[in-house]
């Protein structure tokens, strides 16, 4: 992990030729020290994807100056373009049910630092993870969610995470699907965990239908949520082998260490801003 304090600009945009030369003569003329630096095309719909690391003591302006100055180059250049501070600690809202695992998984990765973020609440539809939350001193907010019509609970959710200055939106778990308003509100801001490695066994009761089918792995996806269910951006993905003797408890069990994983994998990227979607796929750079 890099701990210099250090701006990070990500961008996509059409590819041509003298992308990067702009952007490390940009840097250059700021007297700008680059860290890292990571890029890629896409062949097939001409798009060119880069992330690049620089130390903030070596640049000559603040970020909002910074992102003034790069403003010229981005719109000559079409760029879908970010630039952010690794000072600056991002906001993370959890959503959990019933099942806990990522959930503590989580806690103790920010507890202990690994996860350098705020977690401003947990929301819950149930008021099971209260104690284990409220012990950690994070706010937990119970949003019932029973009968027909959630609308309201769905208003209450948004409104908590808006209030507390949630910047991304984490479903460990939260068995429940969004609306399509709010998918498309914060669109590559709400990340799930998904209990399969998809496509394969989209919705629920995923580990049910791979032992139905007798496959040999299961897994785990993280991934961006949109109004289509599960079809989402991938961010990341794991499996672990099963065999024919292998019950569907067993295959809950060894799924749940997978899904740890993988969520903490996909989120930090996210975190780290090494992830640019390109339509229904992501670029992790």
């Amino acid at each position: 992990m890099n701990h210099t304090q250090h701006y990070t600009l990500c961008f996509s945009c059409p590819d041509r030729v003298g992308i990067v030369a702009r952007v490390a003569g940009f840097f250059a003329e700021l007297g700008g020290w680059i860290l890292r630096s990571s890029q890629h095309a896409e062949e097939d719909d001409n798009r060119f994807f880069m992330r690049v690391e620089v130390r903030a003591d070596s640049v000559d302006c603040g970020l909002a100056e910074l992102r003034r100055r790069f403003a010229t180059i981005a719109d000559e250049c079409e760029m879908d373009w970010r630039i952010s501070d690794s000072a600056v600690r991002k906001r993370v809202v959890i959503l959990v049910s019933r099942q806990k695992h990522c959930l503590y998984d989580l806690l103790e990765r920010w507890e202990s630092g690994e996860l350098d973020i705020e977690i401003p609440c947990v929301i819950s539809n149930h008021d099971d993870a209260r104690g284990l939350v409220e012990w950690h001193g994070i706010p937990y907010h119970h949003v019932p969610m029973g009968g027909d019509d959630k609308a309201e609970a769905w208003a209450e959710i948004e409104r908590l995470f808006l209030e507390s200055g949630g910047e991304t939106m984490v479903l460990a778990r939260f068995m429940q699907i969004l609306p399509p308003a709010l998918c498309e509100r914060f669109a590559g801001r709400i990340i799930n965990i998904h209990h399969s490695f998809l496509p394969s066994f989209v919705g629920a009761s995923p580990y049910r239908q791979a032992w139905t089918r007798g496959v040999k792995q299961v897994g785990a996806t993280c991934h961006y949520v949109t109004a289509e269910l599960d079809q989402g951006p991938i961010i990341d993905q794991d499996v672990v082998r099963v065999g024919h003797g292998d019950s569907v408890g067993d295959l809950v069990r060894y799924g749940k260490d997978v899904e740890k994983a993988v969520l903490a994998r996909g989120l930090r990227d996210h975190l780290e801003d090494r992830v640019l979607v390109n339509g229904r796929r992501t670029v992790v750079l």
